[in-house]
């Protein structure tokens, strides 16, 4: 999934994921280094979740209008 596949929501999460990644980086103290990698993997992960079910249900409310404009011209 490319960084402009991503949704809104999906894209706050990949932000959030960067910071704690680059203050994982920062870190001297290892063990708090990788709590923060930990929780920026668990961000990413967000990321790819939200904006496969945010797409879904784009997908989804896009179905329903068709849908509803067929049904409009019967």
């Amino acid at each position: 999934m490319t960084f402009e596949q991503i949704s809104q929501r999906g894209k706050g999460y990949f932000k959030i994921a960067e910071t704690l990644l680059h203050a994982a980086q920062t870190m001297t103290d290892r063990a708090i280094a990788g709590q923060l990698k930990a929780l920026a993997d668990d961000y990413q992960r967000r990321a790819e979740k939200a904006s496969h079910v945010d797409a879904a249900k784009a997908l989804a409310r896009s179905a329903a209008n068709a849908e509803g404009e067929r049904a409009d011209m019967t």
